[in-house]
């Protein structure tokens, strides 16, 4: 099937499906896979897992209610990414436009890049190349709603929307130039952009979508490599009553069964989900369902937002290799630059000699 077909053929939903319950799809191990044990007797989830995939958080319009592609479908998805990475890959004309190397039709997301990572070939890039398989399915989305989108709001319902609020003065909704404090915590790489960290976790499409679990008797780590952020899950603990809201919240976990369940609360503001914070629960489900499966399941619920939970589910997939050091913007000009124009902006505002201008 071709790319062109493909599309064609999923504007006519061909699959029915009802809406997935995550904590449910994810409470036991499939086909009776019993994980291995650590030396203190819990499954062992750890190691280096990888999120990649075509498959997006939200499902595209188009789809309606189907959940699902047929393998057809799938494959065909998977070839065309297969022939971009190998256009994206050759040797780039120096006189080819920025936005077309190799007469490549780019993703929307990847021109966006312009000349930097990404807008010139795909050696940089590692978006993932398959559709997402839950238990062998192959999804159109990781949101597992009815249409695969965000719920709609209650109506009145308080949404922060953006990393932050815009301070006085702002040019855009990263805040002001004028100091580094208000601009962006993804540009300032306290933590990653995108959901990768999360929760819930998300791969961003681009790179770095790999993770290392680790655990202890008493807690579980999860090391994200992008900007090399790190969640602590307290286990058999309690939540915290300080009102501190820590960075990625305050995540507690224990064991029913084979599957880690963790619940995180406390999240700050900078890090809102879908518009919700304050009240925002996330209860995430890790469960090893095969020696190369991991399968990851999330509910959000904020009664101040939405009338019920909802959620959505996916499959870590072994990252074959490790996580090294993740250097991000340490020694390059950027931050300085920008901080230069607005003090160039303020010398120009208050004139030759102080004064202001007319």
């Amino acid at each position: 099937m071709s790319i062109r077909a493909l599309r064609l053929a999923l504007v006519c939903p061909v699959l029915a499906w009802s809406a997935l319950t995550p904590l449910a799809a994810a409470a036991a191990p499939a086909g009776g896979y019993v994980a291995p044990r650590t030396a203190f007797g819990q499954p062992d989830l750890g190691g280096y897992w990888q999120n990649s995939t075509l498959t997006p958080m939200t499902r595209d319009f188009k789809l309606g209610d189907r959940a699902a592609y047929t393998e057809a479908e799938a494959k065909a998805l998977e070839a065309d990414e297969s022939s971009q990475v190998a256009a994206g890959n050759k040797p780039t004309d120096p006189n080819a436009p920025i936005n077309a190397p190799n007469s490549l039709e780019l993703k929307p997301s990847f021109l966006a890049a312009g000349g930097d990572v990404g807008g010139y070939n795909r050696g940089w890039l590692d978006p993932g190349h398959t559709v997402m398989r839950v238990a062998g399915q192959p999804r159109t989305s990781l949101i597992t709603t009815r249409n695969g989108q965000v719920p709609p709001r209650k109506s009145g319902s308080a949404s922060l929307g953006g990393y932050a609020e815009a301070s006085e003065g702002s040019s855009g909704p990263l805040g002001s130039m004028d100091n580094p404090e208000n601009r962006g915590v993804g540009e300032r790489c306290i933590i990653g952009f995108g959901r990768n960290a999360g929760p819930p976790m998300f791969p961003n499409g681009f790179y770095n979508n790999d993770y290392n679990i680790v655990q202890t008797k008493d807690a579980v780590a999860i090391q994200v490599e992008m900007v090399h952020d790190t969640r602590i899950i307290r286990l058999n603990s309690k939540h915290r009553t300080d009102g501190l809201r820590p960075w990625f919240g305050d995540s507690i976990g224990w064991w029913e069964g084979d599957t880690l369940v963790v619940e995180t609360t406390n999240l700050p503001a900078v890090q809102q989900f879908a518009g919700s914070w304050k009240d925002l629960k996330i209860t995430e489900r890790f469960t090893r369902t095969a020696k190369d499966r991991l399968r990851y399941a999330f509910t959000v619920s904020d009664p101040t937002a939405w009338a019920e939970p909802w959620g959505g589910e996916y499959e870590f997939a072994p990252l074959k290799g490790v996580i090294y050091e993740y250097a991000c913007h340490e020694g390059n000009y950027a931050l300085p630059g920008i901080l230069a124009g607005a003090r160039a902006a303020d010398k120009e505002k208050a004139g030759p000699k102080g004064g202001a201008t007319n």
